[in-house]
């Protein structure tokens, strides 16, 4: 299977997204293409899956510093922003453990699981690790930046649709960035 292809099945990308997409495209004409295609979120959830994590994660931190957050938001948004800036283990674990105490039920808590799920253990207390699968960490950049657009309902589609215009050219890095999925 091709790598826009992949990407979309894991992102349990719409039927309607799906048969935008074909498999030779290039990772940002494939996120194009949703946009063109009236699908905002699925172009939201593609462009999450095909950057590098890191990426994925400024970029959310960079929407988010755009708004007014409450203190919880804040907290979250911080931790992932020191992830950015640090990509370790300690960071990693930092913000999943604020992600996972806030049950994943804010702003804040979703870019911080952005930050949590780049990588490691998702069951450290278990002798046999878990491995993070290598597309939960879109899904939460997704859940963010949804939540943050849903802020205010009636320009829901069109701040997806900014939030992306925000990144895609990301996608145009002087490699071909497709880090999210090599």
């Amino acid at each position: 299977m091709s790598l826009i292809l992949d990407a979309a099945m894991q992102m349990r990308l719409s039927a309607q997204a799906l048969a935008a997409l074909v498999p030779a495209m290039s990772p940002r004409a494939a996120v194009q293409a949703l946009l063109d295609a009236g699908l905002p979120g699925d172009a939201l959830g593609l462009l999450a899956r095909l950057l590098p994590h890191r990426y994925a994660v400024a970029w959310v931190c960079q929407c988010c510093r755009r708004e007014v957050l409450d203190a919880l938001d804040r907290a979250g948004l911080e931790l992932a922003e020191a992830w950015v800036r640090e990509p370790n283990e300690a960071r990693r674990r930092e913000a999943l453990a604020f992600a996972s105490a806030h049950r994943y039920r804010s702003i804040g808590a979703w870019v911080a699981a952005c930050a949590g799920w780049t990588g490691g253990n998702l069951n450290p207390r278990d002798e046999r690790p878990t491995p993070v699968p290598p597309h939960l960490s879109a899904i939460a950049a997704m859940a963010a930046l949804s939540y943050l657009a849903a802020r205010v309902a009636a320009q829901f589609d069109a701040r997806r649709r900014g939030f992306v215009a925000d990144a895609i050219g990301l996608l145009d890095g002087p490699e071909r960035i497709d880090g999210g999925m090599q």
